[in-house]
């Protein structure tokens, strides 16, 4: 699959960041710290902001005070996470390029982890922070457009999770899921389904972005 855009947006966890196993240790903990089954938690966080998340899974919760404690204990500055498979690569391709990373977590988390990682700051990063609708409002990806200044149809998102595919194809993107997180059965909503970042690779036509795209063999319906 090849496809020319404008500018190329990316989640953050799951797609640049090889951080499924931590973000779902750190709900674990903080649910069994509190009391609570984790589980409700663990089947809607994947990306998701924290507020939304406690709202989905425990709605008689004060979920910005419990957001304010679960990041207070959130040591992301010291968490040791790695790169996953060719997002280094395409990252340094692309920097001549307009890219943002839209994440649904906290800017200094989001940053923190790109840096543990090894990747490069993004020149545009919209966090929980900047949007008053979390995922799958598209008001993230809208932003990201915005700042980069492009119309979102002309982008390329790259995400790992249901409720972010559906952000981005609100917001008129053409959505390419990675299977980090979850089998390619369950993205169906993409308009593509790769492996991982590996399996993207990078020319430009003229100033434009091109990406050839090695698609797996379950391609969504």
């Amino acid at each position: 699959m090849r496809v020319e855009c404008a500018a190329v947006l990316f989640d953050l966890d799951g797609v640049l960041v090889d951080s499924t196993a931590y973000i779902e240790r750190q709900w674990r903990d903080w649910a069994l710290s509190r009391g609570l089954d984790p589980e409700p938690f663990l089947r809607v966080c994947h990306g998701r902001r924290a507020v939304e998340t406690i709202r989905l899974a425990a709605p008689d919760l004060d979920a910005e005070a419990e957001v304010a404690r679960f990041r207070s204990a959130a040591p992301d500055e010291d968490a040791i996470l790695t790169s996953l498979p060719g997002a280094r690569e395409l990252l340094a391709a692309l920097s001549p390029a307009p890219w943002a990373v839209v994440t649904s977590g906290a800017r200094r988390f989001a940053l923190a982890r790109l840096a543990g990682a090894g990747l490069p700051t993004p020149p545009i990063l919209v966090s929980a922070e900047d949007v008053r609708y979390g995922k799958p409002s598209p008001e993230g990806y809208l932003r990201a457009a915005e700042l980069a200044g492009v119309a979102a149809g002309e982008c390329v998102v790259f995400e790992d999770a249901p409720p972010g595919i559906t952000a981005a194809r609100a917001a008129g993107a053409t959505v390419i899921a990675v299977a980090t997180t979850h089998p390619p059965e369950a993205l169906g909503d993409a308009h593509a389904v790769a492996a991982s970042l590996a399996d993207v690779h990078l020319a430009f036509h003229g100033v434009r972005p091109a990406l050839e795209i090695a698609l797996l063999p379950l391609m969504p319906v």
